[in-house]
């Protein structure tokens, strides 16, 4: 795949660029090298005003950064808005809590381990790789950035081929906020070349963010090097409503957890469990829901879902859908390629699944939901876990007992009771089975990358 800026509105070609030579990559890697050597020297005081720097930097270039993502990957403005304004505020999040978050830890009685003073300390990795998607081209690297940085790591990027102005834009944002050069450098390269980086001695480490096969050839190479990798991979994100739910209130939210960023996002509810008892119901509010919005230019404010991000992302989406319907599921919003230019797919909805239609088990990166009716909570749990993915998950329930019967029993990474899975600075994010494994955000996920090191004296 060229690295090039293609208008996903119109599939024009907007700009190319060259790959970096074998060259240029040995020198960006050695430019992190040495900037990890100054990083781990720095202080905290002096990573969170640099940190701080950055994030103002980011946060009044909003417009301008807004525009870019939608240009690349085709999300509606107001949502690119909100995507550039929550990188900053988790650079600010690390910027404030990455001290405490790897702070010393003394045993209070030392004598217990024969010693006079005992403990732990965090310290940085290195140079740390990251490999990251188009789907949310600034805020899917910021969240690994940030902490890596605050922890004492310099960066590498390699970041998804169909992105490269963000890519760039990520190359210079750390540098104009004070940090040292070479803390965090993009990698204009294709997937071929990643495997040769993850195996250079100089870096440390790997983080990826991706499909399920991207996952596992970095989870190979860094498992034959023996270096530390985290993985956020796909997922098929069960959405459970149950008949104690406000029901009008979970389809709404429904709508906008299958059709947010345009239904590219691995997060996303994209399978409706909905009981028996209040299934029509469910249906009717989701359908009409769906069949409601306005489909067009993201660049247009009071556009709801703009095109797919790639030609080969749209087609993958309509076979998903065309099997399903060859094999007898019901169309109830949407189901077909639009005739205009872009890669537009309308909002769907389909039923009548049955377990010989691919979309039961692969995930559909686009904006189309999957229904299915349930007689009780045992039936609903054993279709939310039924696939391979193991991401996040939302409940629909006001009952607690309920509630928590749910949070016991779903094979996922988090679960999200009456509302939709959102990440946040705060809290753990990552999944399980092949969603992949280890955490970013929140205090975990600043210490993926750091060797927890005991210290004891005598």
């Amino acid at each position: 795949m060229a690295i090039a800026t293609i208008n996903p509105a119109t599939g024009q070609t907007i700009e190319t660029y060259e790959p970096h030579d074998s060259a240029e990559v040995q020198r960006r890697i050695g430019q992190a090298f040495e900037a990890a050597q100054t990083l781990r020297s720095t202080d905290y005081a002096q990573r969170a005003d640099w940190m701080h720097a950055a994030a103002d930097i980011l946060e009044a270039d909003v417009e301008r950064a807004a525009q870019m993502i939608t240009l690349e990957m085709g999300k509606p403005i107001a949502q690119s808005r909100a995507e550039v304004l929550k990188c900053a505020k988790n650079m600010r999040f690390y910027a404030d809590n990455a001290e405490s978050f790897l702070a010393d830890d003394e045993l209070a009685d030392p004598s217990r381990v024969a010693a006079s003073a005992a403990g732990t300390v965090w310290q940085p990795l290195g140079v740390v790789l990251a490999v990251m998607p188009w789907n949310y081209p600034l805020w899917q690297v910021i969240r690994f950035a940030a902490p890596a940085l605050m922890a004492g790591n310099s960066g590498l990027l390699k970041h998804a081929s169909n992105v490269p102005q963000s890519a760039l834009y990520l190359d210079e944002l750390f540098e104009k906020g004070g940090f040292p050069f070479g803390s965090f450098r993009t990698l204009l390269i294709g997937s071929r070349e990643v495997a040769a980086v993850i195996e250079d001695s100089r870096v440390k480490a790997v983080t990826l963010t991706g499909s399920e096969p991207a996952g596992r050839a970095v989870a190979q190479t860094a498992g034959h090097e023996i270096k530390k990798a985290v993985l956020e991979l796909g997922g098929s994100d069960p959405f459970i409503v149950m008949p104690s739910a406000d029901i009008e209130a979970a389809a709404a939210t429904a709508v906008k957890a299958r059709v947010s960023n345009n239904g590219q996002s691995c997060i996303a509810g994209k399978r409706f469990i909905v009981h028996a008892d209040v299934y029509d119901e469910f249906v009717r509010h989701f359908v009409d829901k769906m069949n409601a919005l306005k489909v067009g230019d993201p660049m247009d404010e009071a556009t709801d879902v703009g095109p797919l991000a790639t030609e080969s992302g749209r087609a993958d989406v309509a076979e998903l859908v065309d099997d399903a319907v060859t094999k007898g599921a019901l169309v109830l919003a949407g189901g077909s390629v639009p005739d205009r230019p872009g890669w537009y797919y309308p909002p769907t909805v389909l039923a009548g699944l049955t377990d010989d239609m691919r979309i039961v088990m692969e995930e559909a990166f686009g904006p189309v939901a999957s229904l299915y009716r349930v007689a009780d909570r045992e039936e609903a749990v054993r279709v939310a876990n039924q696939t391979t993915f193991g991401l996040s998950s939302a409940v629909w329930s006001t009952a607690a007992a309920e509630q928590d019967w749910f949070v016991t029993h779903l094979d996922a990474g988090a679960v999200f009771v009456n509302g939709m899975t959102v990440s946040y600075p705060e809290l753990p994010f990552g999944g399980i089975k092949d969603s992949g494994y280890g955490r970013e955000l929140a205090a975990a996920g600043i210490r993926e990358f750091c060797n927890l090191k005991t210290v004891w004296k005598a």
